[in-house]
């Protein structure tokens, strides 16, 4: 047996920041288009909701709990959003230069990373890649202000709510989190950096948004049925 100690050198760990936001835009067919960065990002809030318990009575007693079923939203925050979101945001552009708004929203990918810090590393510790699928934004409010002796720029905000996505030999779920600090050999960090290469692009490809199994292959160091048969299609035409 061992006795638990606390606060140990090292261990003192905590989240702060947000960076590396991606936009993955859907097209007509439900398929990602390629990423497109998204700067100027001040805040990313999970809002988890349902998990509540109904309890069941019988015999005069509690006799069970049953659990709703949970969903995810969250809230992004930015000073700006790139052009592309335009569609997710219910804007159309008829003409260069001109929106008009209250029009069909566009589903969604979205890519953001946050920062693990210790008391040793501060934030050089690690990192967190926080990966959710098939969102749809609702309408936000925004507001200007005049400009005074203490200027600030105007922050947007947008709620967005996701529908759960099909996961192999797991429940459907639509939110994915990948910690750096787990990979801790020279291979399984070549299997991280192969996970962010496909979401934030290399110099020779584009980013893209893999699908869940191929994340999970990924970080295995596998392949999945759907790039396989792919692979062997290719090499059929060739």
């Amino acid at each position: 047996m061992a006795l638990l100690i606390w606060d140990e050198v090292g261990t003192r760990l905590y989240e702060t920041g947000v960076d590396h936001g991606v936009l993955f835009t859907q097209n007509t067919n439900g398929a990602y288009n390629k990423g497109v960065a998204w700067s100027g990002i001040t805040s990313v809030q999970q809002n988890p909701s349902g998990a509540e318990s109904n309890a069941q009575y019988a015999d005069n007693i509690k006799y069970l709990d049953l659990i709703s079923k949970e969903d995810f939203g969250f809230t992004i925050e930015a000073f700006y959003s790139p052009e592309e979101f335009d569609i997710c945001d219910g804007t159309a552009a008829p003409v260069k230069g001109l929106k008009i708004g209250q029009q069909q929203r566009r589903a969604f990918g979205f890519v953001y990373r946050s920062k693990i810090g210790n008391d040793t590393l501060n934030e050089d510790y690690g990192y967190k890649i926080h990966i959710i699928y098939n969102c749809k934004a609702s309408p936000s409010e925004r507001s200007y202000q005049t400009i005074s002796d203490s200027p600030e720029a105007n922050t947007n905000s947008w709620e967005v709510q996701t529908t759960p996505v099909n996961v192999t030999g797991y429940k459907p779920t639509s939110y994915f989190e990948i910690d750096s600090t787990k990979f801790v050999t020279d291979e399984e960090k070549a299997l991280l950096k192969s996970v962010e290469d496909k979401l934030f692009g290399t110099t020779e490809s584009d980013s893209e948004l893999p699908t869940p199994d191929q994340i999970i292959a990924l970080l295995k160091g596998t392949t999945t049925t759907e790039e396989t048969e792919n692979t062997n299609t290719e090499g059929g035409q060739g």
